[in-house]
């Protein structure tokens, strides 16, 4: 045996040893942790022969001063501009983790000149010059080996986050709707309770005005005047407080809206639209891939999972190639000849045999961090089924109620015809008519409310089935 060959057996012998001792405890491979696909919505009775809500949901209602609205919020809204930044940031990061992984290729090229000391370990009388050029012209080359899957996991991680970040995107603007629809829906409906009231101020006025002739005819006395003071009184502290209500909506709608000008100062008062809440047959199994927030949710957990593949990776050794391609010379003009040439290949191995528990650590926190996106997304899918649940429940309630007015309002109308019969025939006076009108506005005002509890559970339900999201595998 050569004295060659002798060394370089114990090296590559205490090689490998280094090399196992640094890959002897790596934790077990992580497995892909099991997500739940449907939710169970406990809504009893619930009719199940709605679609689901389309891109632009809100279109249904057919207002279109609500369009303008929502697109201008859509245009403006700061939380939505936030949302918009943050998913071109993760999708930039996809292209920066892909750009430095693989091959890299780098070239460089220098030029000096030196001047050589006169008391140096050669001084330059003895050298016959006392200053020299030094030119390098290289192109070098590395490969890093993904053996352990280190880089792909990375890559996969920042993709998941960017489809996070696209989903969270997406939430952001189906909450700016949703909130859009509901303060200009709340806005006409206190609108209609304003010309509600108007209209009730009025039939107190001719109440208070017969009341007044009856006590001058000495047929009443001054405590019926009170009572319809004490009523008049009352109706202005509701028309002022419909009032605050609905400046304070207009308040929150601009705040939506990024503070941009509202467009429609003065919209016409519409009577509200009329809404059928009806689930989709499959809302079970496909409410999780129509709710954003939870599509987030699944892709953080997805991207953790990538993380704790990329933190198991290092506890095996990297491994790398390397080759520069280059020019070396003292003499610029004699740069580009073959024997200024300095090739060299080499390779690289690198692994930390002692870190003080850092690996484990890192390791450890991932675990920690999945376990955490896990439980959020077990949480969000609870409130997605919430959400509905409470949503259908609510608005199902409502309609009940509304059908229950309708039908008071129609004994009030019968009654109203009696009592202006007799009122025709001269068997009665106009008191008895006065008060069955205050009642039928009444009515017509718990209506209003009513017809307004349904539709914000409608644009509710809407919310809670994902407003026209559907989660997709594709990468941004």
């Amino acid at each position: 045996m050569s004295l060659l060959s002798a060394v370089r057996l114990p090296v590559l012998a205490a090689s490998l040893v280094w090399l196992l001792a640094g890959c002897a405890t790596p934790p077990a491979a992580p497995q892909a942790t099991p997500l739940r696909q449907k939710v169970r919505l406990l809504v009893a009775d619930a009719p199940t022969g709605g679609q689901w809500p389309a891109g632009r949901w809100w279109t249904a209602y057919q207002d279109s001063d609500l369009n303008q609205l929502v697109d201008l919020a859509l245009a403006n809204a700061p939380s939505l501009g936030a949302a918009d930044a943050r998913f071109a940031t993760a999708v930039e990061a996809v292209r920066v983790t892909g750009a430095s992984l693989g091959l890299q290729v780098d070239s460089s090229g220098s030029l000096s000149r030196q001047r050589l000391s006169e008391n140096g370990l050669f001084p330059y009388q003895y050298l016959g010059f006392s200053a020299y050029n030094m030119a390098n012209l290289g192109v070098s080359a590395r490969y890093s080996f993904d053996w352990w899957g280190k880089q792909r996991a990375g890559i996969a991680a920042v993709i998941d986050e960017s489809r996070a970040a696209d989903a969270e995107r997406q939430a952001a603007g189906l909450q700016i709707t949703a909130a859009v629809v509901e303060m200009y829906f709340g806005w006409q409906h206190e609108q209609q309770r304003l010309l509600l009231l108007q209209q009730r101020q009025s039939v107190l006025q001719r109440q208070a005005a017969l009341t007044q002739q009856r006590i001058a005819a000495q047929l009443d006395n001054g405590d019926a005047a009170h009572r319809i003071a004490q009523e008049q009184a009352g109706v202005q502290e509701q028309v002022a407080a419909l009032q605050g209500a609905a400046q304070l909506r207009r308040v929150a709608m601009a705040a939506l809206l990024g503070g941009v000008e509202l467009e429609i100062r003065n919209p016409p008062v519409k009577p509200l639209p009329t809404v059928d809440l009806q689930l989709p047959a499959s809302a079970s199994l496909d409410l999780i891939a129509h709710r954003p927030d939870v599509a987030a949710s699944r892709w953080r957990v997805e991207a953790l999972q990538q993380d704790l593949v990329a933190a198991r990776a290092e506890y095996y050794p990297d491994v790398s190639l390397r080759a520069l391609v280059g020019l070396e010379s003292i003499e610029l003009g004699k740069l580009l000849r073959a024997g200024s040439a300095v090739p060299s290949v080499g390779a690289a191995i690198h692994l930390p045999l002692f870190d003080g528990g850092l690996r484990d650590a890192r390791f450890a926190a991932r675990q920690s961090q999945l376990r955490t996106a896990v439980a959020e997304y077990d949480s969000a899918v609870f409130m997605a089924a919430r959400e509905v649940g409470v949503a259908v429940s609510n608005g199902l309630t409502a309609a009940a109620q509304v059908q229950q007015r309708n039908q008071q309002m129609m004994q009030l109308q019968a009654l109203s015809a009696a009592a202006d019969a007799r009122l025709q025939a001269g068997l009665t006076d106009q008191r008895s008519l006065l008060s069955l009108e205050l009642e039928q506005l009444a009515s017509r005002d718990a209506l209003v409310q009513l017809q307004f509890a349904v539709l914000t559970a409608d644009i509710a339900l809407q919310r809670a089935l994902g407003g026209g999201y559907h989660a997709t595998e594709d990468k941004p």
